[in-house]
């Protein structure tokens, strides 16, 4: 029997590889790195691990597809959940689609993942993966093991792990975010310590100078840093590096799980904090009232269905067809000041810009008449009025 298996490196999925063998009567292992961004130090231990425990590694480079067809779709739709921009949530199905086609290339019978029985990747992966007719295998959903066993049962079969019990901070990373849970962070009132973040300084510590940043926007998509045109992955990189050093991106929420379960979560995600305010804020300068009230309601779906892992939902494209139409306005220039965690949009500009200065001045009159808002004006709460006037 031969399984693909969607390997990252850490405890889960490489305790998943002797378990497979040892608990499911598989032959073969081909383990799947999909690079999405990780640090290169965590590709290159994943590698190691993987060729190491596995018949067979594969290694696809994705940042690229990740950025153009994961990324920029959530940035036009604002994604956010509960306070979470979706960063593990978006990259699940794009892992799941690659794992697949190796499964289905190299001939394996079913495919794998490490998730657990009561997060939502466990669903993200499932739902692509059925959706390309594969037979899912999911040890540590099946087999029920506590992080501590797993931990244990690693050190027994000689397989270097990442983490400890003292530290048993579970990783997930790539372009868009890092998220750490998991050991003392499952106490909603555990405050985290400082060791857990990498990308953010503390905001304490960060410059006492504050930075301006210039973001451009093409079609709702950045393209420029302080009129510097750069590549999404790049752009994203140096936002990273930027705004976090300002102790800018960092979220700790309590994240109604699909399941029904309710999590705490820890965050950064420095670049994805910057180019939301900035997006948001450019939408509300070139967009009409009632197009962002309904988009608004719109996104709150997209960003839902993404949480779910359901982006091979008919809904998704629906929405997002009419996202990508609101967007053909949405280009122009933000300007974000960074100062102590904190990321404020300071001044913006489009050429589709529905602002005119000379309208809503209070120093001009030249194109609108202020009396020609009393007749309206006489209109306004007539309802409210008459409700009065009958003695409510």
């Amino acid at each position: 029997m031969k399984v693909a298996l969607a390997y990252s490196g850490g405890l889960d999925t490489s305790v998943c590889i002797p378990l497979l063998k040892e608990r499911y009567g598989v032959d073969e292992v081909i383990s799947v790195v999909v690079d999405l961004g990780q640090p290169e130090e965590d590709l290159e231990m994943a590698n190691m691990r993987g060729e190491k425990l596995s018949d067979l590694h594969v290694l696809i480079d994705a940042k690229e597809e990740f950025v153009r067809d994961y990324i920029f779709p959530l940035i036009k739709a604002n994604g956010d959940y509960e306070g979470y921009v979706l960063g593990t949530a978006i990259a699940r199905p794009l892992i799941a689609k690659k794992v697949g086609e190796v499964a289905l290339k190299e001939g394996a019978d079913a495919v794998a993942h490490g998730c657990t029985g009561k997060g939502n990747d466990q669903l993200r992966f499932d739902a692509v993966f059925r959706a390309m007719g594969l037979k899912v295998i999911a040890p540590m959903r099946e087999l029920g093991l506590k992080r501590s066993e797993e931990i244990e049962y690693a050190k027994k079969k000689g397989v270097e792990i990442p983490v400890n019990k003292e530290t048993p901070w579970s990783i997930d990373e790539n372009l868009w975010s890092r998220s750490i849970e998991g050991g003392m962070l499952e106490d909603p009132s555990y405050i985290p310590p400082e060791e857990i973040f990498k990308w953010t300084k503390s905001p304490e510590y960060a410059p006492d100078t504050p930075a301006i940043l210039r973001i451009t926007f093409n079609k709702g998509v950045p393209v420029a840093l302080d009129g510097k045109p750069l590549d999404g992955p790049e752009l994203i990189r140096s936002l990273n590096r930027i705004a976090g050093e300002h102790g800018v991106g960092r979220s700790d929420i309590i994240e109604d799980r699909v399941l029904g379960l309710k999590a705490r979560e820890n965050y950064e995600h420095p670049a994805a904090t910057v180019l939301l305010i900035s997006h948001r804020d450019l939408e509300q300068l070139t967009l009409t009232r009632n197009e962002l009230k309904f988009k608004a309601l719109v996104d709150a779906t997209w960003a839902e269905l993404v949480y779910q892992g359901l982006i091979l939902d008919p809904l998704y494209d629906d929405l997002t067809a009419f996202i990508d139409k609101t967007q053909e306005r949405v280009s122009g220039e933000v300007m974000v000041r960074l100062y102590k965690g904190t990321a404020q949009v300071v001044g913006r500009s489009s050429e589709f810009a529905l602002y005119r200065k000379e309208w809503v001045s209070f120093d001009t009159a030249d194109e609108i008449n202020p009396m020609d808002a009393e007749g309206f004006s006489k209109f306004h709460g007539l309802q409210a009025r008459l409700y009065r006037m009958l003695g409510g």
